[in-house]
């Protein structure tokens, strides 16, 4: 059987595990640069508010009704996140990290009833860190998330439905309306219900001949799952990306083009970072700027430039110095700048790269050595961002907005919970 197990709400039970007084209270999420709701509460939700709802816009009517704001706090997430799948791991073989809040695992028939099996899973999980979890059991995993929708939006299941027969199946397919079955998306929704189809049932029930002519082979395989023909493939080890980015919003527009390396210095950075983390290096580098699309009195532009490196890498130094050539050749005076990004693209590889015959290979191990060397130090808690490229500056502090951060209650001392007696 495959188990989707899929954290609830899973930004704001992050913020509410530290802070119990928010239980039953509206909560929401924002997205970076505090631009739009990403996350929300059931409480929130049920007051109209709805992912994607620019703050500005309803920032107002949420201090009026008593919502609790966050700025999102995605380190204090990915550690959450580390430890519930650390969890799924311990009960579970294979597990097929999906997202942040989202988790396959396959298990087989020695574990009993799966019922007894997954609420187990999700008492251990909310006992040892506080995270709300729903479970979903199927032969497939499109119907696995099936399951787990309903495991969390019905309270009888009490956490975990299990999909185990062709009767339970079709009765989950009648009661899921088409938009919400894994795969169909919002371009492909209402041509289905042009067609007449409406829930996910009437879907599973029509000719693959049929199938093929509204979709492709992506909709005929999502069709093979729904009438339990498992044929999405697992990923126990995640693929290779083959492009990096960082990018973010600027709190303020910005003029000066010295401003502007610090956060390009920033983004090269974390790409840098995140490709050591893969074991992947980059063969090209993307720059791009852009000003305020939303303002219509001030003047517009967009450029991005692509720079091929000498040597494919993942080397911090080398990719800000690449970004930062990039940063010239797109940077125009006069303009006020208000998102700028850097990507990392045709990534491969490490212990695939053939280099040049003009490479120094010493120096490449040197420096690979240097990096492994500068990901130990800045991996403490303690000493995150102690050593970096000194174009980084402060980085972008002061140039993006985080009105409502919440503490590093997991991953810096000095912000952990203060007890008081």
């Amino acid at each position: 059987m495959i188990g989707l197990a899929d954290c609830n709400n899973f930004f704001v039970s992050c913020e509410r595990v530290f802070r119990p007084a928010l239980l039953d209270r509206p909560v929401m999420v924002l997205s970076n640069n505090d631009g739009c709701v990403v996350a929300l509460s059931n409480e929130a939700k049920a007051l109209g508010f709805k992912r994607g709802n620019p703050y500005f816009k309803i920032r107002e009517q949420a201090e009026a009704n008593g919502v609790v704001v966050f700025s999102g706090n995605h380190r204090l997430y990915e550690d959450m996140s580390g430890r519930v799948m650390t969890i799924l791991r311990s009960f579970c073989d294979e597990i097929e990290v999906y997202s942040v809040d989202e988790a396959f695992i396959f298990v087989n028939d020695t574990v009993g009833d799966f019922g007894d099996f997954g609420r187990e899973l999700v008492r251990t999980v909310r006992r040892d860190t506080g995270i709300p979890l729903s479970l979903g059991f199927a032969s497939t995993k499109t119907l696995a998330k099936l399951a787990s929708r309903f495991a969390k939006k019905y309270p009888g299941y009490r956490g975990v439905c299990v999909i185990d027969s062709p009767e339970k199946a079709r009765k989950a397919m009648a009661l899921t309306a088409i938009e919400d079955v894994w795969g169909v998306g919002r371009r492909n929704a209402p041509k289905l219900r042009r067609q007449g189809v409406t829930t996910a049932l009437q879907l599973a029930d029509m000719t693959e001949d049929r199938v093929m002519e509204i979709f492709d082979i992506v909709g005929v395989r999502m069709w093979k799952e729904l009438n339990g023909i498992s044929c999405i493939s697992r990923e126990i080890v995640p693929p290779q990306r083959k492009t990096i980015r960082c990018s973010c919003s600027f709190q303020d527009e910005i003029f000066e083009l010295e401003t502007l390396r610090t956060a390009i210095a920033s983004y090269a950075t974390s790409v840098g970072k995140r490709l050591r983390r893969q074991g992947v290096v980059a063969e090209t580098i993307e720059v791009f700027v852009a000003t305020n699309r939303f303002s219509s009195c001030r003047p517009q532009y967009f450029n991005a430039f692509e720079l091929r490196l000498d040597d494919p890498t993942a080397d911090t130094a080398l990719l800000v110095a690449a970004a930062q050539k990039a940063l010239d050749r797109v940077f125009r005076p006069g303009y006020g700048y208000k998102k700028a990004g850097v990507t990392a693209t045709r990534c491969v590889a490490a212990d695939s790269v053939v280099h040049s015959l003009f490479s120094d290979s010493g120096d490449i191990e040197r420096r690979r050595r240097l990096m492994a060397a500068l990901d130990r130090i800045n991996a403490s808690p303690a000493n995150r961002h102690a050593l970096h490229v000194a174009s980084m500056g402060p980085g972008l502090v002061g140039l993006t907005r985080r009105e409502h951060e919440s503490r590093l209650y997991t991953t810096r001392l000095d912000e952990i919970i203060e007890v008081k007696v």
